[in-house]
């Protein structure tokens, strides 16, 4: 479980980096295109996927950490309890929970997440998203996979 935690970690670690580099280099709601449809700007979100709840009038901040606390528990036990052969499934729960913590940490620390990358089509825009984010969405499918992957474990007849 140990090197899993680590992954984790690790996930958690670019997050905030990257978080601290847009912080020291941008002003709030500044913007630079990288390539077309792909933008850094610097956003704040109060809110939860999407911006929910974001203009709740301030008690989100808390339900989201809480939320967020009961969820990497559970992570973390159910990637404690996981059998030696089951990598994939712990990659999955590490991205997911390193993903958590990194925008638990803002929402603890600053009372939102930082948000930068901005995804677009013409004038459509994807909401404002980060490391965090995208580590937690790529686990959340590599775990729809394994569940539709799945074999079934009695192929008596």
């Amino acid at each position: 479980m140990l090197k899993w935690l680590w992954f984790s970690l690790a996930v958690f670690t670019l997050d905030q980096a990257t978080k601290l580099w847009v912080v020291a280099n941008f002003d709030l709601y500044d913007s630079i295109q990288i390539v077309p449809q792909l933008n850094i700007t610097y956003v704040h979100n109060k809110g939860a996927a999407f911006s929910f709840l974001s203009s709740a009038g301030g008690w989100q901040r808390w339900f989201f950490v809480g939320v967020t606390l009961i969820a990497s528990t559970i992570l973390t036990v159910w990637l404690a309890r996981l059998k030696a052969s089951e990598e994939w499934m712990a990659v999955t729960l590490s991205l997911i929970l390193g993903g958590a913590i990194g925008n638990l940490f803002d929402r603890i620390s600053y009372g939102y997440v930082i948000d930068f990358v901005d995804v677009y089509y013409g004038a459509s825009h994807w909401p404002v998203f980060n490391i965090a984010d995208c580590a937690i969405s790529i686990g959340v499918v590599m775990m729809l996979i394994d569940t539709f992957r799945a074999e079934p474990t009695n192929n008596s007849k």
